[in-house]
């Protein structure tokens, strides 16, 4: 009953602001068309289709918001004109009552506002679709802001994503598109997102990481979360002063060096990306302020980290691999990068899909470097590859989300920023770094461990299978000639031969890890050498 009351109201705004006219209706099933027909009452739009969906979605709620904002992000699912209106969603939210946020963080602290903070603002420095924020000095003086949920948000979302699912349902059953699309699946993490948000200690968590990723950076800073006050309802963090980077005129004011400053917010992306593996997914211009101190080298300042994203090892190392080949124009490996990495099917033909990659982007290349945009050729890349029944990849979307804002952002403030310059050398650097010998080790005593754990179990596999083979082999060589025999029991000794071998090598390069007093004397050779010593000792105790 909920939900159903829930979906009149939708149909309400449906009709109100006639979305109606940015349906194919004819394709409908009959039902859907008599459910919109009334919409026609309401008159001819008097507002274009974009300032349309962007009203609707504010009078649907915070979820819608929220979803909105992430439409905006998406030019390869929604045309320009609507993307550039749903932009005006960010962070562009009206306050709920100061009153009712005092209570929410009395509440989830236990104690009155008076008793916590030495002083406390009444007017809200920002309101969000999910949080609002006011500013505070702590007892000790250190200024803070305080970050609350707002309030019973849990239920509308909870009503919403209920009914996000139904509508999800409904167009992987009845649309092509919608099954390859994965919209199911799409919610689900849409959900997981949005359910985060709520969680303030994990976007806590989240700020804390990115702080420690980048300590001692003159990149980017993320300010401290204060953890004697912060929990599930409530987050407070230190307070920073920087300038919004979107405030080009205090920014040229300040003398700051554009150019080091739109460089600088590619490095962060890439190196959050690819040797962190932990970025920020939300990186708007409302999340972004600048430390003009020193304007030859400015840093940038970050806030709200309640959405962040992460690659698979397969997807970062395919993705750095193709990034490479787009700068080389090295198109039929982009198409075998997307095979291998299980993006598009196994069967796709490698020749077509290379003749397709070549139609997208050698056009893009006709053009000067710094006119050409990296994430609007992923954009493309990755619509094409759905011809070719790619799937949807969550945390690519986030990943492609992030690089068109900070594409986007570097433009602005940089017009003549050349993506490719800046990114090309940090990838053949990243891509060297991940096989040299130090990194391999590194590698080595990650799983080492687990290996040793492992080890007990694998004589006896390994002499079962012996045993098994040699018995097969026995079976099926009665049938045989006797010429066929020696070469076949000749492969089962060289088998049990190299047994010794390959469980000394394990043993032998764990014993260094799981006794490193022992190996103590051997430290001082070279990482590669203390591997080989190891091994070397123990096939001397198995010989």
């Amino acid at each position: 009953m909920i939900r159903l009351r829930r979906l009149l109201k939708i149909t309400r705004v449906v009709y109100r602001y006639r979305l109606d006219s940015l349906i194919d209706k004819d394709k409908l099933p009959m039902l859907a068309r008599l459910v919109l027909a009334p919409a026609v009452l309401y008159g001819r739009p008097s507002s274009n289709r974009g300032e349309r969906l962007r009203k609707a979605l504010e009078s649907l709620g915070p979820i819608f918001v929220k979803f909105g904002q992430l439409l905006s992000t998406r030019p390869d699912l929604v045309p320009e004109d609507i993307c550039t209106e749903l932009a005006q969603l960010q962070d562009n939210v009206p306050p709920f009552k100061s009153a009712k946020f005092r209570e929410i963080v009395e509440q989830a602290l236990n104690s009155s506002v008076d008793e916590l903070f030495l002083s406390f603002e009444a007017e809200p420095l920002a309101s969000a679709s999910v949080a609002q924020v006011h500013a505070a000095v702590l007892k000790d003086g250190s200024d803070v802001v305080v970050k609350a949920v707002r309030p019973n948000i849990e239920k509308v979302i909870g009503k919403d994503i209920a009914l996000m699912y139904t509508l999800a349902r409904l167009l992987a059953r009845y649309s092509q598109d919608g099954r390859r699309l994965r919209p199911v699946e799409v919610i689900a993490d849409y959900e997981q997102v949005i359910y985060d948000e709520l969680n303030l200690q994990a976007e806590g968590a989240n700020a804390s990481l990115l702080r420690h990723n980048f300590d001692g950076s003159p990149l980017l800073y993320v300010p401290k979360i204060d953890w004697d006050y912060s929990n599930e309802k409530v987050l407070v963090m230190e307070r920073i002063y920087g300038t919004p980077v979107t405030n080009i005129d205090e920014l040229k004011a300040a003398g700051v060096n554009f150019k080091a400053l739109a460089e600088r917010g590619v490095e962060i992306f890439f190196t959050q990306v690819f040797e962190h593996n932990f970025f920020h997914a939300d990186m708007h211009p409302g999340n972004i302020f600048v430390n003009a101190s020193n304007p030859e080298k400015p840093s940038y300042i970050a806030i709200d980290c309640a959405i962040m994203g992460s690659l698979s090892k397969d997807d970062q190392y395919y993705m750095a691999r193709n990034l490479i080949a787009i700068f080389k124009r090295d198109y039929r490996q982009v198409a075998e990068l997307h095979i291998r990495s299980g993006w598009v099917p196994e069967s796709t033909p490698v020749n077509e899909f290379t003749s397709a990659i070549r139609a997208v982007c050698e056009p893009i290349f006709q053009r000067p470097l710094n006119e050409i945009s990296l994430g609007h050729m992923l954009i493309s890349l990755f619509t094409t590859a759905r011809r070719f029944n790619m799937e949807v990849q969550p945390s690519l979307v986030l990943l492609q989300k992030t690089l068109l804002n900070i594409e986007g952002l570097g433009r602005q403030l940089y017009p003549q920023l050349d993506l490719w310059t800046t990114a090309q050398p940090f990838l053949d650097k990243w891509l060297k770094d991940r096989y040299s010998p130090k990194s391999l080790l590194k590698q080595f005593k990650r799983y080492a461990p687990d290996w040793l754990e492992q080890l007990p179990e694998i004589p006896p596999l390994i002499y079962q299978a012996l045993q098994s083979m040699q018995q097969n082999g026995q079976t099926d060589l009665a049938k045989k000639e006797p010429e066929v025999v020696a070469p076949t029991a000749a492969r089962v000794g060289t088998a049990r031969k190299w047994f010794p071998a390959i469980a000394g090598a394990a043993i032998g390069s764990g014993l260094c890890l799981a006794f490193p007093e022992t190996a103590k004397t051997l430290s001082q050779l070279p990482e590669t050498g203390l591997v080989l010593v190891a091994t070397g000792l123990v096939l001397f105790l198995l010989r």
